[in-house]
C-alpha cells in the first residue's frame, strides 16, 4: 500500500506566529487555546511586550514559548525574526509599530471596533467603547487588520459587528465585543495563510 494514501487528508503545517502585547495577553491565550485544541493550525513562536509586567509575558513564559521585554518596536520585530516568525499578531499592543521594509503585510492587528470608526491614536480598550456608547452607536464589533505606519488604518482582513443594546455599559459592551474578537483573528489568520498559498 502507498504510505501517502494512507494519511488522507493531513493536517496544514503550523504557521509561525510571533505576538507583540502590552496587557495580558488574553488574546494571546485564544490563539494558544485554539492551536492546543488543533482549531488553528499555528504556533506561538516568540512574544514580546513593551510593558514588564504584562501578564502576557508569564502566560507565555507558562507555555514554554520565549519571552522578551523591550520598549524598542524594532527590536521586539527584530527578536521575532530570530525565532523564525512568518506572521506579527499585535495583541493588545499599545505602541505604534514602524513597519521596516521585511515586515510589510505581515503584521495583523485586532481593533476592538469596526474601523475606521473609533480608532486612532489613544483609541484601544475600554476608552473605544466609551466611545461608541457616547456616539450613541447601535452597533460595535472588532476589525483585524494589516498594519501601516498609522494607527488603526490598514486594510481590513475580517469584521465582527456587534450590537449595542440598552443599558450597555462599558464592561458589557466590551465583554461582547472580545468574544467576537475570539473568532475573528483565528478567522484573519487563516484567510491571511489562504491568500498567501501557506
Amino acid at each position: 500500500m502507498n504510505d501517502t494514501a494512507s494519511i488522507g487528508n493531513p493536517e496544514p503545517r503550523r504557521l509561525k506566529i510571533g505576538v507583540l502585547l502590552s496587557g495580558s495577553g488574553r488574546t494571546l491565550q485564544n490563539l494558544l487555546d485554539r492551536a492546543a485544541a488543533g482549531r488553528l493550525a499555528v504556533e506561538v513562536v516568540a512574544v514580546a511586550a513593551d510593558r514588564e509586567g504584562a501578564f502576557g509575558l508569564e502566560r507565555a513564559r507558562r507555555a514554554g514559548i520565549p519571552t522578551l521585554y523591550t520598549k524598542d518596536p524594532l527590536a521586539s520585530l527584530d527578536f521575532l525574526t530570530e525565532h523564525g516568525a512568518e506572521v506579527c499578531c499585535l495583541a493588545g499592543y499599545l505602541r505604534l509599530l514602524p513597519i521596516p521594509e521585511a515586515w510589510r503585510d505581515r503584521v495583523l492587528n485586532i481593533h476592538p471596533s469596526l474601523l475606521p470608526r473609533h480608532g486612532g491614536k489613544g483609541c484601544y480598550g475600554d476608552r473605544v467603547h466609551a466611545s461608541v456608547l457616547a456616539a450613541g452607536d447601535d452597533e460595535s464589533g472588532c476589525t483585524v487588520h494589516l498594519c501601516d505606519d498609522r494607527y488603526d488604518t490598514g486594510p481590513a482582513l475580517v469584521q465582527r459587528r456587534v450590537p449595542v443594546v440598552e443599558g450597555d455599559t462599558v464592561a458589557t459592551l466590551a465583554a461582547r465585543v472580545f468574544e467576537a474578537e475570539c473568532e475573528a483573528y483565528p478567522e484573519a489568520i487563516d484567510l491571511w495563510r489562504r491568500e498567501r498559498g501557506l
